[in-house]
């Protein structure tokens, strides 16, 4: 087959697409042909040499993937041939063939296109396991979400205008705000002008918000206290602002605060805390909102797998809201 390959550490130009030895097939998983991939921050991380892959995963770039399923291994049932399919993976998106566990594949949601539906499985089990499943959102509570016009950001803004909350975003322009707006966000607050903090108390009469999806890490880590409200949940999924911050355990005490740090691709296949789990909840809960219209996929660009060094790029640009996918057949 053909997949991205990564000779060395480096910028988006280190990218190649050439012939790599065809995936093996375990027990338990299914083997896809890939329709389409979309692009993560944590490709480019692992692209540098940042993030390197979790023990017995492929070192193929790529999280997520949608495709047709053309053979299944020992032990799949449930599943057959022909089935087109959307996928969470630990890597190998990337490329023309990929071996997916049987518990992470997800049927392509009713009104979805095939390789649209690439952009959906990263982002659909980060933010329903974190807002949901460890934040515990629920209807006429507050939810902030930094970075509101990413991929991960723009569909928390829908999972939680559909579960009935209020929703808080942060973005460092009006055009990635005012499609926050077009999506459903509530309050809006430009990051390079307003303090987040002191905007989301005057916007909510000083509640503040029960659930705060950050991708900030550090540098948002005291902040986020501020902004909480009593008995509100931080939950972290990113470290764009640091790896290392301070806590004013005083302050989180008097809030009855939580802060929750989670990653999803390091993550047991099955078990607590394991991806089975993630996935077979977003299937039942989450997949019949998106069927009905309530959440979308929100693509921004749409390119051929070997411009894959472009489509890098393009997720760091101002003009970018969305996903990124790359389409390989």
């Amino acid at each position: 087959m053909y997949a991205i390959t990564i000779d060395q550490p480096g910028g988006p130009e280190v990218m190649k697409w050439a012939q790599q030895p065809d995936p093996e097939l375990p027990r338990g998983h299914v083997l896809v042909e890939v329709a389409a991939t979309a692009v993560n921050r944590a490709d480019l991380l692992q692209r540098q040499g940042f993030y390197p892959p979790p023990p017995g995963a492929s070192d193929i770039l790529g999280l997520e993937c949608s495709g047709v399923i053309v053979e299944l291994g020992e032990d799949v049932t449930g599943w057959s041939v022909g089935d087109e399919v959307c996928a969470l993976l630990a890597g190998g998106g990337y490329a023309e063939k990929v071996a997916v566990p049987a518990t992470q594949l997800l049927p392509v949601p009713a009104g979805v296109d095939l390789r649209v539906a690439a952009s959906l499985p990263e982002v659909a089990c980060t933010v329903w396991s974190n807002v949901v499943m460890r934040g515990g959102l629920r209807r006429g509570q507050v939810l902030l979400v930094h970075g509101g016009g990413g991929g991960i950001g723009t569909h928390a803004i829908q999972v939680g205008k559909a579960l009935g909350a209020r929703v808080a975003v942060t973005a460092g322009s009006e055009e990635k705000l005012n499609r926050c707006r077009e999506l459903g966000a509530d309050i809006l607050i430009n990051y390079r002008d307003s303090d987040f903090v002191a905007s989301l108390a005057e916007a909510t009469d000083n509640h503040g918000a029960d659930v705060v999806l950050d991708n900030m890490g550090a540098s948002y880590l005291g902040r986020n206290i501020d902004a909480l409200a009593m008995d509100g949940h931080v939950v972290i999924i990113g470290m764009q602002g640091g790896r290392k911050g301070e806590v004013d355990i005083a302050k989180l005490m008097g809030k009855r605060g939580n802060i929750t740090s989670t990653g999803l691709r390091g993550r047991p296949l099955t078990g607590p805390g394991g991806k089975a789990d993630i996935v077979a909840d977003v299937r039942a809960k989450l997949w019949p909102l998106i069927a009905d219209g309530s959440v979308q996929p929100i693509v921004s660009t749409e390119l051929p797998i070997t411009e894959a060094p472009l489509a890098h790029q393009l997720l760091d640009s101002p003009e970018t809201v969305g996903k990124v996918i790359l389409t390989v057949t």
